[in-house]
């Protein structure tokens, strides 16, 4: 069954538009990792330092290789993000 992770990421006032930047070329290298099914960001409309990180991976094998992976990946420069939320889900396709 896989795994769908919502992270909710603020950026610091005004370094929203560089925080996407970021996370959209870190995605592209993350969406080609064995199980990854979705690796996308979204930056909010009316609030654009509050951005949605949407992860989906085929199983909690490939998720937790992930997990392994981001322990030595480079991370993202300091004083750009000053808060994230995670949730993780069950992805049961209903339609």
């Amino acid at each position: 069954m896989s795994i769908r992770l919502a992270v909710t990421l603020i950026a610091a006032p005004g370094k929203g538009g560089e925080l996407a930047k970021i996370y959209k070329a870190l995605c592209a290298e993350r969406a080609r990792e064995p199980g990854c099914e979705q690796y996308e960001i979204f930056q909010g409309v009316d609030n654009p330092d509050r951005l949605v990180l949407l992860e989906r991976w085929v199983d909690a094998a490939a998720l937790d290789a992930h997990a392994k992976l981001m322990t030595t990946a480079p991370k993202v420069p300091e004083g750009l993000r000053i808060g994230s939320e995670r949730e993780d889900y069950e992805y049961n396709r209903t339609r």
